[in-house]
């Protein structure tokens, strides 16, 4: 008797996990996409901290009113993306491997998970995506490492600069990894970080084909020759195109 609960029971939490992941592969964009950002000193800089104490949501908004339009611009029908900030918090998310190996990534995926899991309260509610923003202080960071985000989870990890002056180049990084939650791909080479043709770039139609006017928002920078490239200075250098539009469930 025993031995079938447990069965039963192992059943139910591998039905639970399957029908989460179904959802987190499948969103539902007839409905408002509700982000929650929790803020982070990653530094532990009291200049870092100055900076996250004046954020609010008004400085998200450039990033929700560009994914609202270019939702429109696809379906033909608005879909409402609202931004919160959440609690700061005081634990950094798990550092991503370098160059790891495949049993490396998937170990810190779980701990990624199970960290996301420790940090959530029901005052959170059940937004549909959280993305944690490990802030750093430019004047002591000058590179940042790479951010990341897991569809399974809908959860991401985003470096960003503790600046006003960095604050449009925050949005690119925020709305790209948010993008990665949704199913979104990189549309760049990893050795050179040079934008694939053509998925990543805004008009590879274009004639003469360089300099591209905009980026891929998935490619990241903008192409002005074969070989170079350079980074947007905000959203409005960027654009969603149909492919990454058709990977997030835009478009069929």
């Amino acid at each position: 008797m025993w031995k079938k609960i447990r069965i039963l029971c192992l059943l139910v939490i591998l039905l639970i996990v399957a029908v989460n992941a179904w959802k987190d592969k499948n969103q539902d964009w007839r409905k408002p996409v509700f982000v929650l950002l929790h803020p982070i000193n990653a530094d532990g800089l009291p200049s870092t901290q100055r900076y996250i104490q004046k954020l609010s949501v008004q400085d998200f908004q450039g990033a929700q009113a560009y994914l609202q339009e270019h939702a429109q611009q696809y379906r033909g029908q608005p879909i409402y993306f609202y931004f919160n900030i959440g609690r700061q918090l005081k634990v950094l998310p798990p550092k991503v491997p370098d160059h790891a190996r495949l049993w490396d990534v998937v170990l810190w995926s779980l701990k990624f998970r199970y960290y996301a899991w420790q940090q959530h309260q029901k005052a959170d509610g059940a937004p549909s995506l959280t993305l944690f923003l490990n802030y750093y202080d430019p004047a002591k960071t000058r590179e940042l490492k790479h951010s990341t985000a897991l569809e399974n989870g809908r959860i991401g990890s985003v470096n960003l600069f503790a600046s006003k002056k960095q604050a449009a180049q925050n949005k690119i990084v925020l709305v790209h990894e948010l993008l990665h939650a949704f199913g979104a791909t990189d549309k760049y080479e990893i050795a050179t970080g040079q934008p694939i043709y053509p998925i990543g770039y805004a008009f590879p139609d274009q004639k003469p084909l360089f300099p591209q006017a905009k980026a891929e928002l998935m490619a990241g920078h903008i192409p002005v020759s074969e070989t170079k490239s350079k980074m947007p200075d905000s959203l409005e250098q960027t654009l969603i195109n149909a492919q990454t539009a058709a990977e997030i469930g835009w478009v069929k």
